[in-house]
Protein backbone atom coordinates (compact mmCIF):
# COMPACT_ATOMS: atom_id res chain seq x y z
CA UNK A 1 0.00 0.00 0.00
CA UNK A 2 1.47 3.32 -0.86
CA UNK A 3 1.85 6.53 1.35
CA UNK A 4 1.50 9.83 0.35
CA UNK A 5 3.19 12.75 2.63
CA UNK A 6 2.64 16.61 2.21
CA UNK A 7 6.32 16.94 0.86
CA UNK A 8 4.78 17.32 -2.94
CA UNK A 9 3.54 15.70 -5.70
CA UNK A 10 5.90 14.84 -8.46
CA UNK A 11 4.96 15.86 -11.71
CA UNK A 12 2.11 18.23 -10.51
CA UNK A 13 3.38 20.84 -12.71
CA UNK A 14 3.22 18.58 -15.59
CA UNK A 15 -0.18 17.34 -14.87
CA UNK A 16 -1.14 21.18 -14.40
CA UNK A 17 -0.62 21.79 -18.03
CA UNK A 18 -2.00 18.94 -19.36
CA UNK A 19 -5.47 19.81 -17.71
CA UNK A 20 -5.25 23.76 -19.03
CA UNK A 21 -4.36 21.79 -22.58
CA UNK A 22 -7.96 19.57 -21.49
CA UNK A 23 -9.94 22.17 -20.95
CA UNK A 24 -8.88 23.77 -24.21
CA UNK A 25 -9.40 20.58 -25.96
CA UNK A 26 -12.56 20.18 -24.84
CA UNK A 27 -13.67 24.32 -25.49
CA UNK A 28 -12.47 23.46 -29.03
CA UNK A 29 -14.74 20.36 -29.69
CA UNK A 30 -11.72 18.15 -30.11
CA UNK A 31 -11.65 16.04 -26.85
CA UNK A 32 -13.00 15.12 -24.08
CA UNK A 33 -10.42 14.00 -21.84
CA UNK A 34 -10.64 13.96 -17.65
CA UNK A 35 -8.07 13.31 -14.58
CA UNK A 36 -8.52 9.94 -13.40
CA UNK A 37 -8.41 10.86 -9.42
CA UNK A 38 -6.45 8.95 -7.29
CA UNK A 39 -8.64 7.86 -4.36
CA UNK A 40 -6.97 8.29 -1.00
CA UNK A 41 -7.04 7.69 2.98
CA UNK A 42 -6.10 10.67 5.10
CA UNK A 43 -4.03 9.74 8.34
CA UNK A 44 -3.12 12.82 9.76
CA UNK A 45 -4.67 15.85 8.90
CA UNK A 46 -3.37 19.30 10.46
CA UNK A 47 -6.62 20.93 11.61
CA UNK A 48 -5.11 24.71 12.17
CA UNK A 49 -4.37 24.75 8.06
CA UNK A 50 -6.81 22.30 6.78
CA UNK A 51 -4.46 20.16 4.81
CA UNK A 52 -4.07 16.70 5.17
CA UNK A 53 -0.37 16.01 5.73
CA UNK A 54 0.18 12.00 5.82
CA UNK A 55 -2.61 9.80 3.46
CA UNK A 56 -2.33 6.55 2.06
CA UNK A 57 -3.63 5.47 -1.39
CA UNK A 58 -6.44 3.09 -0.88
CA UNK A 59 -5.79 1.67 -4.34
CA UNK A 60 -3.56 1.06 -7.14
CA UNK A 61 -4.14 3.82 -9.71
CA UNK A 62 -5.01 3.46 -13.08
CA UNK A 63 -3.57 5.82 -15.14
CA UNK A 64 -3.61 9.62 -14.85
CA UNK A 65 -5.94 10.32 -17.57
CA UNK A 66 -8.63 8.75 -19.79
CA UNK A 67 -10.86 10.26 -22.49
CA UNK A 68 -11.91 10.57 -25.97
CA UNK A 69 -10.62 12.38 -29.31
CA UNK A 70 -12.58 12.64 -32.33
CA UNK A 71 -14.25 9.12 -31.46
CA UNK A 72 -11.00 7.63 -30.46
CA UNK A 73 -10.76 6.02 -26.87
CA UNK A 74 -7.36 7.38 -25.35
CA UNK A 75 -5.93 6.85 -22.07
CA UNK A 76 -2.15 8.09 -20.79
CA UNK A 77 -0.29 8.75 -17.69
CA UNK A 78 2.02 11.81 -16.90
CA UNK A 79 5.67 11.19 -16.23
CA UNK A 80 8.35 13.89 -15.04
CA UNK A 81 12.23 13.12 -14.79
CA UNK A 82 15.17 15.13 -13.90
CA UNK A 83 17.75 13.19 -15.46
CA UNK A 84 18.56 12.04 -19.12
CA UNK A 85 16.77 8.95 -18.94
CA UNK A 86 12.88 7.96 -17.55
CA UNK A 87 13.74 5.52 -14.92
CA UNK A 88 11.44 2.55 -15.10
CA UNK A 89 10.70 2.56 -11.35
CA UNK A 90 8.41 5.36 -12.59
CA UNK A 91 5.88 2.80 -14.52
CA UNK A 92 4.28 0.59 -12.39
CA UNK A 93 2.71 -3.06 -13.37
CA UNK A 94 -1.18 -2.50 -12.70
CA UNK A 95 -0.53 0.54 -15.18
CA UNK A 96 0.77 -1.44 -18.16
CA UNK A 97 -1.95 -4.30 -18.04
CA UNK A 98 -4.37 -1.14 -17.49
CA UNK A 99 -2.92 0.29 -20.75
CA UNK A 100 -2.38 -2.78 -22.45
CA UNK A 101 -6.09 -4.37 -22.23
CA UNK A 102 -7.05 -0.60 -22.94
CA UNK A 103 -5.24 -1.26 -25.98
CA UNK A 104 -6.76 -4.47 -26.45
CA UNK A 105 -10.11 -3.20 -26.55
CA UNK A 106 -9.41 -0.62 -29.13
CA UNK A 107 -7.99 2.38 -27.30
CA UNK A 108 -4.84 4.07 -27.38
CA UNK A 109 -2.56 4.25 -24.82
CA UNK A 110 0.22 6.07 -23.70
CA UNK A 111 2.81 7.94 -21.77
CA UNK A 112 3.21 11.92 -22.02
CA UNK A 113 7.15 11.84 -20.65
CA UNK A 114 8.37 15.37 -19.78
CA UNK A 115 12.50 15.71 -19.52
CA UNK A 116 12.86 18.93 -17.33
CA UNK A 117 16.80 19.00 -17.89
CA UNK A 118 15.57 19.36 -21.76
CA UNK A 119 12.34 21.02 -21.13
CA UNK A 120 11.41 18.87 -23.59
CA UNK A 121 7.90 16.67 -24.07
CA UNK A 122 6.89 13.11 -25.61
CA UNK A 123 4.64 11.10 -26.59
CA UNK A 124 5.39 7.56 -25.92
CA UNK A 125 3.04 4.79 -27.29
CA UNK A 126 2.44 1.42 -25.21
CA UNK A 127 3.80 -0.62 -27.82
CA UNK A 128 6.95 0.70 -27.69
CA UNK A 129 7.27 0.94 -24.08
CA UNK A 130 6.20 -2.10 -23.43
CA UNK A 131 9.19 -4.20 -24.61
CA UNK A 132 11.73 -1.80 -22.86
CA UNK A 133 9.02 -2.74 -19.60
CA UNK A 134 9.59 -6.57 -19.66
CA UNK A 135 13.06 -6.07 -20.18
CA UNK A 136 13.64 -4.57 -17.41
CA UNK A 137 11.64 -6.57 -15.36
CA UNK A 138 13.65 -9.54 -16.87
CA UNK A 139 16.98 -7.97 -15.32
CA UNK A 140 17.63 -5.34 -18.52
CA UNK A 141 18.16 -2.05 -18.24
CA UNK A 142 15.57 0.19 -15.55
CA UNK A 143 14.98 3.24 -17.59
CA UNK A 144 14.82 4.75 -21.03
CA UNK A 145 17.49 7.22 -21.88
CA UNK A 146 16.42 10.45 -23.65
CA UNK A 147 18.46 9.79 -26.60
CA UNK A 148 15.22 6.31 -27.50
CA UNK A 149 12.45 9.03 -27.53
CA UNK A 150 11.55 9.73 -31.23
CA UNK A 151 11.55 12.98 -32.08
CA UNK A 152 8.71 12.31 -34.38
CA UNK A 153 6.60 12.07 -31.19
CA UNK A 154 7.73 14.98 -29.74
CA UNK A 155 5.37 17.07 -27.95
CA UNK A 156 5.19 21.13 -28.64
CA UNK A 157 4.41 23.19 -26.50
CA UNK A 158 1.82 26.07 -27.22
CA UNK A 159 1.50 29.18 -25.92
CA UNK A 160 4.01 28.28 -23.06
CA UNK A 161 0.99 26.82 -21.66
CA UNK A 162 -0.70 23.76 -23.46
CA UNK A 163 0.99 20.53 -24.10
CA UNK A 164 -0.59 19.65 -27.64
CA UNK A 165 -0.66 16.14 -27.00
CA UNK A 166 -3.16 15.89 -30.19
CA UNK A 167 -0.18 16.02 -33.12
CA UNK A 168 2.06 13.67 -31.52
CA UNK A 169 -0.86 11.08 -31.39
CA UNK A 170 -1.84 12.12 -35.28
CA UNK A 171 1.47 11.40 -36.17
CA UNK A 172 1.14 7.99 -34.55
CA UNK A 173 -2.09 7.51 -35.78
CA UNK A 174 -1.00 7.94 -39.04
CA UNK A 175 2.06 5.65 -38.94
CA UNK A 176 -0.38 3.38 -37.57
CA UNK A 177 -2.40 3.12 -40.31
CA UNK A 178 -0.17 3.61 -43.27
Amino acid sequence: MGYWNSRGLRGDELEEKINRTNELYKEKGLAVVQKVPTPIKPIRIDSEKRTITLAYFEQKSTVDYIGVVQGVAICFDAKETTKNFLPMSNIHSHQIAFMEAFKGQGGIAFLVVYFKKYDEYYFLPIEKLKPLYDEAQKGGRKSIPYSQFDKKYQISIERGMYVHYLKALENYIREENA
